[in-house]
């Protein structure tokens, strides 16, 4: 991989602010930290020393996995990351060799793809990130932290600090908050990767700037995770499986190996389908899948914690690139920019990727003046991809809320014929696990080498659905 230069910091590149350590929080400080003398990360969270769930990233108890664009972004930032991942546990797969997908109720046929993930927990991950940034030169992770909101220049065109408390102990008494002073933190740059909850579009308008365009797609997923002990036998050896929901089946399931002796399982639905938390309903509710395989987890193997139920009701994007306005010296990334359908695993992929645009915008010109404009138009075209992936399949469901263009029923069409002879042709599964991984770009599902391969497969390809490669 090419090598971004060191920049040679500018008058103004003093100190950054970066609100939030969770994943894009802390890769944000990474790109930062090669460009500002001092770099402080601010979270409202006790940060634990150990990985484990935490309060301020609820969906840290979920499956997770790193799709293979997200393991090469945490490579580049940090090099060496993915070995000292596997050497904590973390388990590498061939996406398509190693794992079963079925898609619209066919099994993708297994061959060799050369699309590798890797299986590990949230707090896993984000452990291993939070150590490297907090070893980098100059880098403060300040916890406990409440954060209330930006300082500006007197004309309000750029920031010059943010407004900050220590967060009060979780406790039915509420002296501590009311009665601590406040704090302002100097910064050249502020970095509001909080998430969600983000108030960023909030104090925009405060400020008198206009609240960025907001596009959602509502699909209502519900999701319930369980861990369970791995031993040889399970789904044939194999590291992982996902049952993709389809119009007429909005449920879905997935396997990931999190480490050799250990699954994460998680049942989902979408669109008023909720699976049920009890063992006797978990297991119903895999019975209903196309593949035998998360039955068979559930069946079989020994549950090693209580399952875990979260709610996600809309994917989110925040056009902040469309303002023709921009409050100076501020960013937005990670979920706070955009936030997906969580079942399409990109969340940890697309923050990486947006680090690595910051990193290449500070290293090729010192001026930070126009930044934020040219942040975030760079970062929306690396959200396109996912956005347009996480969407689209929401979109499918016609009872799916969000806007769709006049081609998408033609689109979907070629589609749903693209994943029947997905199960005869490992080609077009190669490909197709290519652009889930975002490795390539979607338009390469309809190239015409591969459109002629859809076109000459047979309507129903493949073998009846959970047979055996």
């Amino acid at each position: 991989m090419a090598t971004i230069p060191r920049p040679v910091r500018a008058a103004d590149r003093s100190h950054a602010v970066v609100i939030g350590a969770g994943l894009a929080g802390l890769t944000a400080a990474r790109a930062l930290a090669d460009a500002y003398e001092r770099v402080t990360v601010l979270d409202r969270d006790t940060l634990p020393a150990d990985p484990a769930p935490r309060r301020g990233v609820p969906q840290s108890r979920q499956l997770h996995v790193l799709l293979a664009r997200g393991a090469q972004a945490l490579e580049e930032l940090f090099p060496g990351f993915l070995e000292e991942l596997l050497a904590a546990g973390a388990t590498r797969a061939d996406t398509q060799g190693e794992a079963h997908w079925y898609l619209d109720g066919h099994l993708l046929r297994p061959a060799h793809s050369g699309v590798i993930s890797y299986g590990a927990s949230r707090p896993q991950v984000e452990h291993h990130v939070r150590a490297r940034v907090a070893a980098l030169p100059g880098v403060t992770i300040r916890e406990g932290t409440e954060v209330l909101g930006p300082v500006t220049t007197p004309d309000r065109g750029r920031v010059t600090g943010i407004r900050v408390r220590p967060r009060a102990k979780d406790t039915k008494d509420t002296k501590d908050t009311k009665d601590t002073e406040e704090e302002t933190i100097p910064a050249d740059l502020l970095v509001d990767a909080s998430g969600r909850g983000s108030r960023a579009p909030v104090w925009l308008e405060e400020l008198g700037y206009p609240r960025p365009r907001q596009t959602r797609v509502r699909a209502d997923v519900v999701y319930v995770t369980r861990h369970f002990r791995r031993e040889p036998h399970h789904i044939g050896g194999r590291s992982g499986v996902a049952l993709v929901p389809f119009p007429g089946l909005p449920r879905g399931g997935a396997i990931v190996s999190e480490r050799e002796d250990r699954f994460a399982v998680v049942l989902f639905g979408l669109l008023g389908e909720e699976p049920p938390a009890d063992e006797a309903g978990m297991l119903a509710y895999a019975e209903s899948l196309p593949g035998p395989d998360v039955a068979e987890v559930l069946r079989t193997a020994e549950p090693l914690n209580e399952p875990v139920r979260m709610r996600y009701p809309a994917s989110a994007r925040h056009h902040y690139e469309k303002l023709d306005r921009h409050l100076g010296g501020f960013l937005v990334t990670g979920d706070a920019l955009c936030s997906f359908n969580p079942t399409y695993g990109q969340g940890m992929t697309a923050a990486a990727q947006q680090a690595i645009v910051l990193r290449a915008l500070l290293a090729r010109d010192r001026d930070t003046g126009g930044l934020p404009r040219r942040f975030f138009r760079a970062a929306a075209k690396v959200v396109d991809t996912p956005w347009l992936l996480a969407a689209g399949g929401d979109l499918r469901f016609p009872e799916a809320e969000g806007r769709r263009g006049p081609a998408d029923g033609l689109l979907d069409r070629y589609l749903t014929r693209y994943r029947a002879a997905a199960s005869a042709d490992p080609v077009l599964g190669r490909t197709f696990l290519s652009v889930a991984h975002m490795l390539q770009p979607p338009t390469r599902l309809m190239s015409p080498g591969h459109v002629l391969r859809v076109l000459r497969a047979p309507r129903r390809a493949g073998g009846p659905v959970g047979a055996e490669s």
